[in-house]
């Protein structure tokens, strides 16, 4: 699992791949935190939540926005972030979790939103690979 930051105009892309789908779900949400925070102490409590979506990509999409949610809501930056995924006829399920580090012990930068521009998540002969660019 792993994840590179990528220069995106005025906005920043996350690519990530995975042996697993949840591996490069989780790679992207790490993607996400770094994008905010470059260090953070090993503070915090793990928080979880469960989201459903038509597709792969709007997993993603609502993934990463209940994350940003999370952030602005209960006032943390989510780290080691996982997530478990199933696909039934159709309906796509995602039970994830991460550990919320208070935002007033880490300096991070804004992250606005989640954008389906250029958004791809796709099976490959190594595995998976998601990209998505975050608005800044």
């Amino acid at each position: 699992m792993s994840f590179q930051l990528r220069d995106h105009t005025a906005d920043v892309a996350v690519e990530a791949t995975g042996d697993s789908l949840e591996e490069t779900f989780a790679a992207v949400a790490d993607g996400l935190t770094a994008a905010m925070c470059d260090e953070w102490p090993d503070t915090g409590d793990r928080f979880s939540f469960a989201l459903d979506a038509e597709n792969a990509e709007a997993l993603l999409f609502d993934y990463l926005d209940q994350l940003i949610y999370e952030r602005d809501v209960r006032l943390v930056l989510p780290v080691e972030n996982a997530a478990s995924i199933a696909e039934a006829d159709g309906e796509w399920h995602l039970e994830g979790s991460a550990r919320g580090v208070p935002l007033d012990e880490v300096s991070a930068r804004d992250i606005k939103a989640v954008t389906y521009s250029e958004m791809a998540v796709e099976e490959t002969a190594d595995g998976w690979r998601a990209y998505v660019v975050l608005d800044v």
